[in-house]
């Protein structure tokens, strides 16, 4: 314990998440923590997990999070004596690394010497060969051209993939499929990488249709001794972004986790690993699960991953008290003979984002979040009422992860804590992840790293959906008027509609019985004896009422009641055609909204103000898709444009978006420029096609 001590207070150079995870573990431990936040976090709940806490800066991230001087200093302040990084932000940073220990703080990672070493995907890819593993025929190089990627795809042919060197998550990668699209995937992730990494070196690679992503958990003491603990499988992904993760993978048996055990093993051993880390190999699909060996290296990740939580389940091992550990110079109490999975964990990566507009970033202000319970269910978050989600950071904010005694139990699990979660005021891919663990491919564990991608096109058959789905979204003119949207990943259930004009015809009464003014914003006449509210959903508005027991919204009818469901003031147990269930509810006083959501589906309903306008942008104007900040604007006004011209580029929560031209046209009307912060549904600019000849 002497040891551990020694590391007292541990700085937690993160927030969020993995942030308050952290801190749970050093508080186990009898050990103090200090957080740090921006402007952006002042009360955010990784502030309230620590001990203490120390103000970095501002809310961009560069400003604060990114900011290995403010960091340093928030070390010197609060007295700590050790750093963990968490991951994202400065977590393979060999420069904070170095950073830390120059200041005569215990670096709780790595040696810096081994992040530069694996953060550099071409000198990882050298030595994992020089270490026996299997490495995907590539071309990479320090100044690598433009001519020289193309020469490569000229003998290997295409696909290829077009990869940052210096670091991971999807940021800086592209697929190519033909030689008309390599320079701008090359000149794209060349930006991306230098926004993310500020390294705009990339490397090609051969890409492997339909392959499994299967990685590698090592961990390494000072005292040479290095094992790993089983495999993750990674492969439900969405723009190479992991969704859903779990380990054991379905297809390794004993003897294949035992070799690629053994090649993470040997190149951590190369590389001079100490601490926690992953290894992350690829498993060409045709072969996937059917021969020993088949695998290649992709990259070493030189910190704790995202997907921890699931090895941590069914190896019973706390990986961040194994970090810190080592850190303090302990050697490995694990013995690699002795680490045999027990059970199936699956995780759930829970996203600020609208599945249904895209997955463009979602942000808004939490008003109610209710963690799931249950037998086996884990949840690490960062939530709480009144919790802000911005653009200025990552669009993740929980993890669902749920264990069982075999794969489908631990589903099983999962499947129900997305049901039972409540969260309202931010939309998130909650149950969207629901439908998708549903499916039959998945839960038979056919899985590739293209499978979500394939689904979202309509290229896959839907296996086992949830059964919520079939829906009817406010229509303009009368609410509910569109047919039921086919896809059960993307359509919410039908009862929420109706749920939701019951919930407000309720509050409305209790208002009323309280001899309170109606909600602000919203109108009734009160003449006919039904209960009438025009509202806005989205972009879309209609009127909601209710006569009695009916609910009419256009021409759809439903029978249905409302009442409180017990003493809980946000939960309400709503009939409806027959069905009584639980709905979560939460209400803005101030301008009249409503959020009313079950099953991970949420609602959010606003007045429809007359005089109001429409919220989306009209005619020959482009409007911000999403929230966030003008990275390029290739135009001005004037400017003659061909239909599918990149006119703007975004960025928000570590995403590029590109707006282009929906027709030719002639570009006027021009709002932002690079560097401007904009909101969702701004009109950004206008392309007139009424100047279609003059386009060249």
């Amino acid at each position: 314990m002497a040891e551990l001590d020694a590391l007292s207070p541990v700085l937690v150079a993160n927030r969020g998440e993995i942030a308050v995870r952290v801190c749970r573990t050093v508080r186990r431990l009898g050990l103090r923590s200090v957080a740090v936040f921006s402007d952006a976090d002042a009360a955010a709940p990784h502030v309230a997990a620590a001990d203490a806490a120390v103000r970095i800066g501002p809310p961009a991230a560069r400003d604060s999070y990114l900011s290995i001087d403010a960091l340093i200093a928030a070390a010197r302040t609060s007295g700590a004596r050790s750093v963990h990084p968490g991951y994202g932000f400065l977590a393979e940073s060999a420069d904070f690394a170095r950073a830390v220990a120059d200041a005569g703080l215990t670096w709780i990672g790595p040696p810096p010497e081994a992040i530069e070493l694996m953060g550099d995907k071409a000198r990882a890819k050298r030595l994992a060969r020089e270490a026996g593993v299997p490495v995907v025929p590539g071309i990479e190089g320090a100044d690598l051209t433009l001519e020289q990627i193309a020469a490569f795809c000229a003998e290997h042919d295409f696909p290829v993939v077009v990869k940052a060197v210096a670091g991971g998550g999807g940021k800086g990668m592209r697929v190519v499929r033909g030689p008309n699209e390599l320079e701008q995937a090359v000149a794209a992730a060349r930006r991306e990488a230098a926004a993310a990494f500020g390294d705009e070196r990339v490397l090609v690679e051969r890409y492997l249709e339909r392959p499994r992503h299967i990685e590698i958990q090592v961990l390494a003491d000072r005292h040479g001794a290095t094992v790993h603990l089983g495999e993750r499988e990674c492969s439900l992904q969405r723009r190479h972004q992991k969704v859903v993760e779990e380990a054991p993978s379905p297809v390794v048996d004993p003897e294949w986790r035992a070799e690629m055990g053994a090649a993470a093993v040997r190149l951590a051993e190369a590389c001079g690993y100490v601490g926690a880390g992953t290894v992350e190999l690829i498993v060409p699909g045709e072969r996937a699960g059917m021969l020993s060996g088949d695998f290649f290296f992709l990259e070493m990740n030189t910190r704790l991953q995202v997907e921890h939580p699931v090895t941590e389940l069914v190896y019973g091992v706390d990986l961040v008290e194994q970090q810190l550990r080592v850190a303090a110079g302990e050697p490995l109490a694990l013995r690699q003979e002795a680490l045999t999975p027990s059970g199936h964990a699956v995780e759930a990566r829970l996203y600020a984002e609208d599945p249904a507009a895209g997955f463009l970033p979602s942000t808004g202000v939490v008003r109610r979040w209710r963690a799931p319970r249950g037998e086996g269910v884990r949840v690490d978050d960062a939530l709480g009422d009144g919790v802000a989600v911005t653009t200025h950071y990552d669009p993740m904010v929980a993890k669902v992860i749920a264990h069982g005694p075999d794969r489908a139990a631990a589903l099983g699990r999962l499947e129900r804590a997305l049901a039972e979660l409540e969260l309202l005021g931010v939309t998130t891919n909650a149950a969207f992840t629901r439908a998708l663990i549903e499916r039959a491919d998945v839960r038979a564990g056919a899985l590739d790293t293209g499978l979500l991608e394939r689904v979202l096109a309509g290229e896959e058959k839907a296996g086992a959906g949830a059964a919520d789905g079939g829906a009817a979204a406010a229509g303009d003119g009368a609410a509910g008027d569109r047919p039921a949207a086919p896809d059960p990943l993307l359509a919410p259930p039908e009862d929420l509609l109706p749920a939701a004009a019951l919930a407000l015809a309720l509050l409305d009464a209790e208002a009323l019985a309280a001899r309170t003014s109606v909600p602000l914003g919203w109108r009734s006449d009160g003449s006919t004896g039904t209960w009438r509210r025009r509202v806005r959903i989205g972009g879309d508005s209609g009127e909601l009422a209710v006569r009695g027991d009916e609910v009419l919204i256009g021409d759809r009818r439903w029978r249905g009641s409302a009442r409180r469901a017990g003493s809980d003031d946000g939960a309400l147990e709503v009939v409806v055609d027959g069905v009584a269930r639980r709905y979560a509810i939460a209400a803005d006083a101030a301008d009249g909204r409503l959020w009313i959501g079950r099953g991970g589906w949420q609602l959010e309903l606003e007045p429809a103000r007359a005089g109001g306008g429409d919220l989306s942008a009209a005619g020959d104007s482009l409007a911000a898709p999403m929230p966030g900040t003008i990275l390029l604007v290739n135009v001005s006004d004037g400017d003659a444009v061909r239909a599918g011209e990149v006119l703007v580029v975004m960025e928000s929560m570590k995403m590029e978006l590109s707006v282009t031209a929906p027709h030719d046209g002639v570009v006027a009307g021009l709002t932002v420029s690079p560097g401007d912060k904009v909101a969702l549904r701004a009109v950004l600019l206008e392309v007139h096609a009424d100047g279609t000849e003059e386009v060249r």
